[in-house]
């Protein structure tokens, strides 16, 4: 048999005594060829024994414990230096070993010490081969035998074995190994001592390397060459490894894939086990898209709706477990979900509900969490059974219930997926074990499950790793035993390869074509009963994480514990999984459930891919969150700035969110103040789907766990923090369409003495003729500045290929830049109105000025030409400050004149007066009413008769008729008629005032209709003349109701004098909202045709005249309002006391108007003070009847269209 030394077998040797105590009766390592073997399994067992002994102190104090993977790179270089040995002795020196073994030999001779075949058969005691170790050989027959596979005298491969064993001895990052390279027996041998050297001095006379090998180093010898991983990395055997794949990759390919391995095993034992968790958040990286820029591009168009989708989670059993507490009524089912929630969330601007939790719950992942303590959990919502809804929840029937009634308010439902894994005793592990990624042996001999079976199944039994329950170890695979067959599986938790796996999933293989498929037709299960669609972890699916975490790449894998074993090649990978598994998710439901939107809960720079390339509707955007909170503004406006020069697109569909189910709350986040709100209104008002946490809107502060049932702090709602969302941000998600698109959103920089502020976010947007332009200052520093051009945006020309253009404020808001052009911005937050002139706004830019944290919201934004020359006017006036009402500024432009003699009447005359009678009518009883209104009258007269007699010229002056003006004599005629006849109404209103007992006494003889109008008059009182504030309020009104009878109603509608009536009431102290509401409802009466509004006069009975009137107001969107009527549960409801006070109101001023006998020694008709007392009687029993149902008052059965 020829000899070929390159195929001889070699050897790992350890020290026989260790071999012993750890029952090591296997080869860890060997080599043959170009080929290294390594018994992984064996290496855990060992290391595993071998660690049980040193706790028991068999190898004495001190001792370390091992750990596989550096044990496993140590033995892997170890057959490296074999290999490398081979292929010198292949191409350079073939009798390197069989002459050194003489020359060896003679030196040792030569010094008479003992030979080297007498130190090579110590070496082989005390490191004995395997032939030697099994009892197939004696130590002698070996040793004078020749090796099986090359032929190979067995003592020159004990030479050689002995050289390396020196050389791993001398190589410090072996330290910890130093007791299975025990050398003390061989350390007594003379020859021993002087070994090294002498076949250093063998190796030195040898040729050296050549460039072959050594490129660089082509003059070392062979031993030299050996020993340069050790001289470059001392300390490191990771380090040494990776000098080998760098330097010696040129002639060390063939086993490269070992040396790739060995690094992924140190890389898995590396990761943290049950480590506390590190402080702070996950720093998230600016977003780019290098990686994208060879990827092809497959969008999903969106449905009409999705663009404008607004949603909000709820953590479902928490949620009705709040409700039942709101309710005081049991709510554990969704059909019990009250419809005002849902009314709540269709008024608030949301139109999804995300119910979380909503499946069939896993058993065994509550029984693990109810055996660590906590009785009190629900199985994690991730943790799937099955995708059936929980009975426990109502079943199917439920949902459908709640579905339907939802979308009756505008709602779609949303719901979680994880395709990723099931619950580990989930019917599939029961049913369909091949599903998932398992292995038929423990990854790790230290593993045990001699715990509870989980499972309640009597076909399969489950058990969970015993470190879980101790915390001792986070084990990444469970047991599962089929109860029938004996058959034993271990099955990988679901794992994200960045903390503990997941102890209540089983992970499913999706190299598996079958599991895809089946998971797929899951999904479409889901996508057939919730239009919308939340993929938690989506990530992980993609396939270069497939890859990275359970397939890796030789050199690429340590993110889950013991998967580097299972490397494959990218052929081998390609061809098991040739598809993204998300882009056939997608292109399936796009054929089969295509009115879905498919959102995906995506991190790790992968957000671009997730909606570019593999086409889901919505993709998470984390970076909105942890940037904010931690004010990296210039982080995020870069990020912004980089997504709209790379594709806008991806803008639009990013999830913006203040907090994820598995974060903190929103409110522990953000707080409940400016920043709050600052940061809310950049989500709802930026592209980007708005998504509101559970109980963020309420401010409560509780981090809801996936297990949890029911709330553990008793949290009340922040009133305060609602009202600011129902004042800042529902109108803001309510204009979703102004916000959603990318077509015509710009950011802007805002500029301060030459220099960018990056923390103050602005942005315009612009749709079907709505303009926005929001500043916010997310920081605490005050901040001026101003916007002219905007950042960078991607366009794509005719050739579909990208340019980068920028835009002027103008164009983004499609403003003209003429020098007659003025623009009305409405600032929501205020509530004022700015007026800016577009010239100046073209050629110098807005200014803004911001407290920290304060966010202005410009919307309503209107451009005006301004051919009048009105807005001119205003805008020199204004110097930049805002008015609360444009509309009302320049009517004080255009009609001036006319307001200037209302307020001269007004607070120089009528009233004072009026505010005298009230003050005395309070203090102290007046003896004759009449002569105390006489005497008001008198004193009221010529003013009121300079009054007209101006505002008629006044009017004639601003509004100019066709007809011919008439002569000055009727003109007097007529303003002394208006004169006369608007004193006797306000006679009868301050009649109406007092407590006159004559006005019914000397009238009325049946005392049932006194009772009848006591009550009215009492009514009235109550109503109007109550408070000073309130006579004066309907004076006003009552000379505002004068103008509309005296003059043309469409031209005092114009004129707005409601609001020239409400300002002069607020400097006589009077509140602004109460008067500005209450004088413009009744200016919608007053400039009613005479025809539309004699609800009292053309009806029959009383209650026919309350029912006319109703149906007015039914079909007035203004008076609709104000009356309260909405539409609940099929019925229209309406608010009594807001009907009975229009009602009155009404009444009193057909009362006032009525006219009487001129000798009546009473102000007011006594027939119609009967009959409108009738009506109010009807009205107050009507009403009481009808139990706020409008259906009760008007039959609804004669409508006409």
């Amino acid at each position: 048999m020829s000899t070929d030394s390159f195929f001889q077998e070699m050897e790992f040797h350890i020290n026989g005594d260790v071999r012993k105590k750890c029952n090591l009766r296997s080869v860890l390592f060997s080599s043959c060829g170009n080929v290294i073997f390594e018994n992984i399994s064996e290496v855990h067992n060992f290391v595993f024994n071998f660690n049980s002994l040193v706790k028991e102190g068999l190898f004495g104090e001190g001792q370390a414990h091992l750990k596989a993977g550096e044990l496993n790179a140590m033995g892997i270089l170890d057959e490296v230096l074999h290999y490398v040995l081979r292929l010198y002795r292949q191409n350079i020196d073939a009798d390197f070993f069989v002459k050194g073994y003489e020359f060896i030999e003679e030196e040792f001779k030569n010094k008479s010490l003992h030979s080297l075949d007498f130190l090579l058969k110590e070496f082989c005691k005390d490191f004995p081969p395997k032939d030697v170790y099994t009892d197939k050989l004696s130590l002698d027959e070996w040793f004078e035998s020749n090796d099986g596979s090359s032929n190979v005298p067995n003592k020159v491969l004990a030479f050689e074995e002995f050289i390396l064993l020196c050389l791993a001895n001398r190589n410090p990052a072996n330290a910890q190994f130093e007791v299975l390279f025990n050398n003390s027996n061989l350390k007594t041998i003379d020859s021993y001592g002087i070994f090294w050297d002498t076949v250093k001095r063998w190796s030195k006379k040898n040729r050296p390397i050549g460039r072959r090998l050594g490129k660089e180093q082509s003059g070392l010898d062979i031993l030299s060459f050996l020993e340069e991983p050790m001289n470059r990395c001392p300390d490191s055997i990771l380090g040494q490894l990776n000098y080998v794949k760098e330097n010696w990759s040129r002639f060390t390919q063939n086993i490269l894939l070992k040396v790739l391995g060995a690094e992924d095993l140190i890389r898995e034992e590396d990761k943290a086990g049950w480590a506390p968790p590190q402080g702070g958040s996950f720093d998230v990286p600016v977003y780019t898209f290098e990686n994208l820029l060879k990827e092809y591009e497959a969008f999903t168009p969106d449905k009409n709706w999705m663009p404008n989708l607004v949603l909000i989670a709820k953590s479902t059993l928490v949620w009705l477990d709040q409700l039942s507490k709101k309710y005081s009524a049991p709510i554990t089912r969704l059909d019990q979900i009250p419809d005002e929630e849902l009314k709540f969330f269709a008024d608030s601007g949301i139109t999804g509900l995300w119910l979380i939790g909503v499946w069939q719950r896993s058993e065994a992942s509550r029984r693990i969490k109810e055996i660590c303590g906590n009785p009190d959990a629900a199985a994690s919502a991730y943790s799937i059974y099955d995708y059936d809804i929980a009975e426990e929840l109502g079943g199917w029937p439920a949902l459908t219930n709640l579905r339907e009634r939802a979308w009756k308010f505008g709602i779609r439902m949303a719901a979680d997926m994880v395709p990723n894994h099931t619950g580990l005793d989930s019917k599939w592990i029961m049913e369909e074990p091949n599903l998932f990624l398992q292995t038929r042996d423990k990854p790790f001999p230290s593993y045990s499950y001699d715990g509870e079976n989980l499972s309640r199944d009597e076909r399969t039994s489950v058990y969970l790793e015993n470190g879980y329950y101790s915390k001792t170890d986070c084990a990444v695979v469970f047991k599962r035993v089929d109860n029938y067959s004996g058959d034993v599986r271990y099955i990988y938790h679901g794992n994200d390869g960045t903390g503990l796996p997941w102890n209540d999933t089983a992970q499913i293989d999706f190299l598996n074509s079958e599991a895809r498929e089946k998971v797929i037709q899951k999904i479409l299960h889901v996508a057939r009963n919730f239009p919308i669609i939340r993929f938690d972890a989506a990530m992980v699916l993609a396939k270069k994480h497939i890859r990275r975490l359970w397939y890796p790449a030789p050199g690429s894998g340590g993110d889950i514990a013991s998967r580097s074993r299972y490397a494959l090649s990218i052929e081998e990978f390609e061809r098991r999984i040739p598809k993204e598994f998300w882009r056939e998710v997608v292109d399936r439901c796009a054929k089969e459930a295509p009115d879905t939107l498919l959102l995906a809960e995506a991190f790790w720079m992968m957000e671009g891919y997730f909606v570019r390339t593999l086409g889901m509707h919505r993709v998470y955007n984390s970076a909105f969150m942890n940037m904010l909170k931690k004010e990296e503004n210039a982080k995020y406006r870069e990020t912004i700035k980089n997504t709209l020069e790379f594709d806008p697109e991806v803008l639009r569909r990013y999830v913006n969110f203040m907090n994820n189910p598995d974060e903190e709350t929103a409110i522990a986040q953000f707080g409940d103040g400016d920043k709050y709100f600052g940061v809310c209104t950049m989500m709802s008002a930026m592209p980007g789907l708005p998504m509101f946490g559970h109980g963020q809107l309420e401010g409560f502060t509780e981090k809801y766990g996936m297990e949890y049932r029911r709330s553990y702090k008793d949290e009340a709602v922040n009133s305060g923090l609602l009202e600011r969302h129902k004042k800042g941000i529902f109108p803001l998600l309510k204009k979703r369409y102004i916000f959603s698109g990318v077509e015509k959103f710009r950011l802007f920089d805002f500029w301060n003495e030459g220099s960018v502020n990056e923390n103050v976010f602005v942005w315009s947007n612009f749709f079907n003729g709505e303009r926005s332009l929001i500043f916010y200052n997310n920081a605490y520093e005050r901040a001026s500045g101003w916007i002219q051009l905007s950042a960078a945006f991607a366009v794509k020309n005719a050739q579909n290929e990208k340019e980068l253009r920028q835009e002027n404020l103008m164009d983004s808001l499609n403003l003209n830049s003429g020098e007659d052009y003025f623009t009305v911005f409405y600032e929501q937050r205020s509530s004022l109105f700015f007026l800016r002139k577009n010239s100046e706004l073209a050629e110098k830019g807005f200014f803004a000025a911001l407290d920290g944290y304060q966010c202005q919201v410009f919307l309503n934004i209107n451009e005006i030409k301004d051919d009048e020359g009105y807005y001119r006017e205003l805008y020199q006036k204004a110097d930049g400050r805002g008015f609360k009402d444009i509309e009302f500024e320049i009517n004080k432009c255009k009609y001036g004149g006319l307001y200037n003699t209302i307020q001269d009447l007004c607070a120089k005359d009528l009233f004072p007066q009026i505010s005298d009678y009230c003050g005395t009518y309070k203090k102290e009883a007046i003896e004759d009413v009449s002569e105390k209104i006489e005497d008001i009258s008198k004193k009221l007269y010529p003013r009121l008769l300079n009054f007209f007699t101006t505002f008629e010229e006044v009017f004639f002056e601003t509004f100019h008729y066709d007809e011919e003006k008439e002569s000055l004599k009727t003109i007097k005629e007529k303003n002394k008629m208006r004169t006369l006849c608007f004193k006797n109404s306000i006679d009868c209103f301050l009649y109406l005032c007092s407590n006159e007992p004559s006005l019914i006494d000397e009238n009325i003889k049946d005392e049932s209709l006194k009772t009848q109008e006591r009550l009215f008059i009492n009514a009235l009182k109550t109503l109007v003349f109550d408070t000073r504030e309130n006579v004066l309020l309907y004076m006003a009104s009552l000379l505002l109701s004068a103008l509309f009878k005296f003059f043309p109603k469409e031209k005092i509608k114009l004129c707005r004098f409601d609001l020239a009536f409400a300002e002069l009431l607020c400097s006589f102290g009077l509140p602004e909202v109460n008067s500005k509401s209450t004088l413009f409802l009744l200016s919608r009466l007053f400039c009613l045709p005479e025809t539309e509004k004699n609800f009292f006069e053309n009806s029959g009975s009383s209650k026919d005249c309350v029912k006319d009137f109703m149906d007015f107001c039914v079909h007035d969107e203004v008076i609709k309002n104000y009356l309260g009527l909405n539409e609940w549960n099929g019925e229209i409801w309406f608010n009594k006391e807001s009907t009975e006070r229009l009602i009155l109101v009404n009444i009193l001023f057909k009362l006032v108007w009525e006219e009487r006998p001129e000798d009546s020694l009473f102000k007011c008709n006594i027939l119609s003070l009967n009959f409108y007392a009738g009506i109010y009687s009807d009205m107050t029993k009507m009403f009481s009847a009808a139990e706020y149902k409008l259906k009760n008052i008007i039959d609804f059965s004669s409508e006409k269209a």
